[in-house]
């Protein structure tokens, strides 16, 4: 019989292995080309692993949990045509006869009324669980179901609920079928393995603090200028480039002059030599379920306002949908996180090596502040600029987020360059 492998795509040369996830197919079942046969999880991100042509998956090397290589067999497609084309009627009208066929429909249907195509992955996800699609709420664009979606659905109908009859009282409780040891003893635990993303931050951290000498220090910016300019321009703007103009792509700007005035912070340390930049990548952390990731815009000197803010829209939605590529998750000379967005009202950010330095945004806030010796309620935000002091002086960070206000707070010197 034909057989073809079943390869672990070529990872890059900063990723060294990945884990096998899930397989989303098991042994004997019948496979279209291009459908995702098993998924694999590396440092950063989750790469899909289609069928390579059309047939039967014969057999699994590497289980769901083994630690793979580029090139690296999985498993073996038979794809014998004699044998194939004998069963595939038949198999055909087997799951014609099952309930999956709804739910495939129901999916299709789903797509249809958003416009949108649904990823291969989360297809599979609500054909495995039987799951109707119109019944689950979707977060995304124009209501588009995410990932995201799919497993919080998936948790909730597991959940169950029984009443306590201790002390002759009804009370309810909600537990989870996959955690409870008995529903009669409130102390129950769990114990899941750490996906490889959550591993690698927990190195990269432990890294930083002890490989850095990092310090942080703050400041807070005015935004009312900014707030007033997005009141007035930010109708006339969205209607000209298609986007919302955001908070984002201000702090961006802020950031690229910043970096010009400062060189030595965008540098970092390799060994016993200084890297000094002389381009502008800038990452911008996004929160998923897997973990922090820190896609990168590059070039952010040749880039307007517009096209900043569809970039930072573009990039985090493929973070949150879990289909950001190595290459938008690899470099990056400085990197700005926004806590704010979660209610962080302060806090010190750490450093994203090997990078020098991060500025953390934050919650904004109505506080009395003094101006022109008079008391008034303004609109604050904390910042925050951790630095590895091995290569940037206090003197230099301070004055880098004491400029990064300034032009906060007169927005118009961000479009002048000065």
């Amino acid at each position: 019989m034909s057989n073809i492998d079943i390869l672990v795509p070529n990872l890059p040369e900063s990723v060294a292995d990945a884990t096998v996830a899930v397989w989303h197919k098991k042994p004997g079942d019948t496979v279209q080309q291009d459908d995702i046969l098993l998924e694999i999880e590396t440092d950063k991100i989750m790469l899909e692993v289609p069928a390579p042509n059309t047939g039967v998956l014969e057999s699994i090397l590497e289980q769901e949990g083994s630690t793979v290589t580029s090139g690296q067999i999985l498993g073996r497609l038979n794809i014998d045509h004699l044998f194939f084309q004998k069963d595939t009627k038949k198999i055909f009208q087997d799951q014609k006869s099952t309930t999956s066929v709804t739910f495939q429909e129901d999916i299709i249907a789903q797509n249809n009324e958003n416009h949108n195509i649904l990823t291969p992955s989360i297809r599979k996800l609500i054909a495995e669980h039987n799951l109707h699609p119109k019944n689950i709420q979707g977060t995304g664009i124009k209501g588009r179901l995410t990932r995201q979606d799919i497993e919080a659905h998936i948790r909730s109908e597991k959940k169950i609920h029984y009443t306590d009859q201790k002390n002759n009282k009804n009370i309810t409780h909600d537990y989870d079928y996959d955690d409870i040891k008995n529903t009669h003893n409130d102390r129950k635990e769990t114990r899941i393995l750490m996906n490889r993303l959550r591993k690698k931050i927990s190195e990269r951290l432990l890294s930083v603090t002890n490989t850095t000498a990092m310090l942080t220090t703050f400041n807070e910016v005015n935004m009312q200028p900014i707030i007033k300019l997005r009141k007035k321009y930010g109708e006339l703007f969205e209607k000209r480039y298609g986007i919302k103009l955001g908070i984002m792509s201000f702090y961006v700007k802020a950031v690229l002059e910043g970096l010009k005035h400062f060189p030595e912070i965008n540098a970092s340390i390799d060994g016993e030599e200084i890297v000094y930049y002389h381009y502008f990548d800038i990452s911008i952390a996004v929160s998923t379920v897997r973990g922090l990731i820190t896609p990168v815009l590059r070039d952010i000197d040749t880039l307007s306002m517009s096209d900043i803010e569809k970039n930072i829209k573009y990039l985090a939605e493929k973070g949150r949908d879990g289909k950001l590529t190595i290459e938008e998750l690899s470099g990056g000379n400085f990197t700005i996180t926004n806590g704010g967005v979660f209610g962080s009202l302060m806090s010190t950010p750490i450093i994203n090596p090997p990078q020098s330095a991060i500025l953390g945004m934050h919650a904004i806030k109505d506080r009395p502040i003094a101006q022109d010796g008079q008391v008034a309620i303004l609109p604050m935000m904390y910042l925050a600029l951790s630095y590895d002091h091995r290569l940037i002086d206090g003197k230099d960070s301070i004055k880098f987020l004491v400029y990064i206000k300034e032009l906060l707070e007169d927005p118009t010197r961000l479009f002048l360059e000065i």
